[in-house]
């Protein structure tokens, strides 16, 4: 029994670790879809944010900065990506795809010479005070790096707050179910869109930088291993609700972790089915909302009906 609790809080911590990534990156993703944009590219901006990171602590030995420059690429980069998808009116699709693939190989090319190296300095674990002592619970949910604490316990709700219950979460919302309605009414359509997108992308790059300077503490060209696309099939699983995207990221990474358990426990079990389970559960994510949904009904799990069309406004 002592041993079973012993693997079980092992478990449920490694999917803490493992799943943040995936908070991080699908809250920006809620933001940006809730807006009417569809936004590809987060395998090719967590690349960028895992490499600066990498790069910027070699040189500065500052997690803090590391954190900054990171999330400053995403933001230069959501930019332009705004500024083509939004204000250019480009095809969001075609877009972020080009963003996802431009984005892993420019990564994979600044990265080589830190390829294979350990990031110069991570951030430690902190324990709570009083929750992690705790039988089981306490090591798996409160002995954890600062990242992992703001990415599960802060990040959703403070999310979940702005889009349901401010004013600016009002404008994102109406943007993404009809802008011509929302710009009749003074909310800047351009504006709030082009905001959501910047914000999708800073957060991307800043799940690039928690994945190798909190859980996978180096760079490769392999390290993200389809971590974006993933995030963008949980945000479909979440039905577009920030405080599910939390939940859903916990349970990829508790399959994730389970992999890497029974690999390290000799179990019986092939090791390509072991590795491919993460992504079975995505193709799960994004059957399970056209399982449930009620034919001719919307819900707040329907996605955004403007989602992926752009804004022209009627100047008649």
């Amino acid at each position: 029994m002592i041993e079973f609790l012993h693997i079980l809080g092992g478990l449920l911590g490694s999917a803490m670790l493992a799943g943040g990534v995936l908070v991080i990156a699908g809250v920006g993703e809620t933001f940006a879809q809730k807006a009417g944009v569809y936004n590809l590219g987060l395998e090719g901006l967590i690349s960028l944010g895992a490499v600066t990171a990498v790069a910027t602590v070699a040189a500065t030995e500052s997690l803090t900065v590391a954190c900054l420059a990171a999330a400053a690429v995403g933001i230069v980069t959501g930019i332009m990506f705004a500024g083509v998808t939004v204000v250019m009116k480009a095809n969001q699709v075609i877009s972020g795809l080009a963003l996802s693939f431009l984005g892993v190989g420019l990564a994979a090319w600044l990265g080589d010479n830190y390829a294979g190296q350990r990031s110069a300095v991570i951030f430690e674990k902190v324990p709570i005070p009083f929750l992690s002592g705790i039988d089981t619970i306490g090591p798996a949910f409160f002995n954890h790096p600062i990242p992992v604490y703001l990415a599960f316990f802060l990040l959703p709700p403070l999310a979940h707050y702005v889009m349901f219950y401010t004013r600016l979460g009002l404008s994102i919302r109406a943007v993404g179910e009809n802008p011509a309605a929302a710009d009749a009414t003074g909310v800047g359509v351009t504006l709030i869109r082009s905001g959501a997108v910047v914000f999708s992308c800073a957060m991307a790059a800043l799940a690039g930088a928690y994945l190798t300077l909190v859980f996978v503490p180096s760079w490769s060209e392999t390290v993200v291993g389809g971590r974006g696309w993933i995030a963008i099939a949980l945000v479909i699983f979440a039905g577009f609700r920030p405080l599910m995207v939390g939940v859903g990221a916990f349970l990829f990474g508790l399959v994730t972790a389970f992999g890497f358990l029974a690999q390290a426990r000799g179990m019986d079990i092939p090791p390509t089915l072991l590795s491919s389970l993460p992504y079975l559960l995505t193709v799960g994510f994004m059957m399970l909302p056209l399982i449930t949904s009620r034919r001719g009904r919307r819900n707040l799990a329907d996605p955004p009906a403007a989602l992926g069309a752009p804004y022209y406004r009627d100047e008649r």
